[in-house]
């Protein structure tokens, strides 16, 4: 497996709060990786930082052996916590805009990815419900052809009966030579797909590795580690 991600002694400060601090840490390609952790232990801002929007206070980091910048933003394909679609636009309207957006965008997989879904193209965005308004920006996220997908709590607000298609639907459509990080609270859904964990506290690096090691070597689920671990 080739490096992917290297992060270098990080830290990010807002204000006088640290954020992260001086987190070392490789993410190598053909993974999907859990970054978990409660609120506030840091994994938004190293998603965030990781595109591109933030900035590090001190240290490195790259992605294919490249710094941060206008190049790796186009490997990238990221998915928010919040909604970033407009409510007027019609989902064939985002359809038009990823394809003019993003060199990689593989418009057929989304069109056939929404018939699956029963989405239809015509609708606008405010007249979908909450659900499947999470599934389209998944969809549009993971019909890039991208080197790193960064997912941050990608299946909370749909109900549990779509988070498996979900989760499909993430494990068929990845690049092989791609990452997958989803940043999430609910272990017990995506521990089925991981093959890393990165956990993370008060902006430190908690524990990191195969998932399948870490079950071996503590004799428990990575979600009765994570209740032991963080006391949950």
């Amino acid at each position: 497996m080739a490096e992917l991600v290297k992060c270098e002694n990080v830290s990010k400060f807002y204000g006088k709060k640290e954020a992260l601090s001086s987190l070392t840490l490789n993410l190598e390609s053909g993974k999907i990786i859990g970054l978990l952790g409660p609120n506030g232990s840091g994994k938004t801002t190293l998603i965030k930082l990781l595109c591109g929007l933030l900035t590090p206070t001190n240290g490195q980091l790259s992605v294919c052996g490249l710094s941060i910048g206008a190049e790796t933003k186009a490997m990238v394909s990221y998915l928010p916590e919040r909604s970033y679609i407009p409510e007027w636009m019609k989902v064939s309207d985002i359809l038009d805009y990823f394809q003019d957006f993003y060199a990689d965008f593989r418009r057929g997989l989304a069109e056939d990815m929404f018939s699956r879904l029963n989405i239809d193209l015509g609708q606008k965005v405010k007249t979908l419900s909450k659900g499947n308004k999470e599934k389209v920006q998944l969809v549009l996220v993971m019909s890039r052809n991208a080197k790193l997908y960064l997912l941050d709590e990608p299946i909370a607000g749909v109900d549990p009966a779509a988070r498996d298609y979900i989760l499909d639907t993430i494990i068929s459509n990845y690049n092989p030579e791609a990452s997958v990080v989803i940043s999430t609270h609910l272990i017990t859904d995506i521990e089925r797909i991981i093959d890393d964990v990165v956990m993370l506290q008060y902006g430190h690096l908690k524990i990191h590795g195969s998932a399948d090691a870490i079950r071996a070597e503590k004799g428990m689920s990575i979600d009765e580690l994570f209740r032991e671990v963080y006391r949950c």
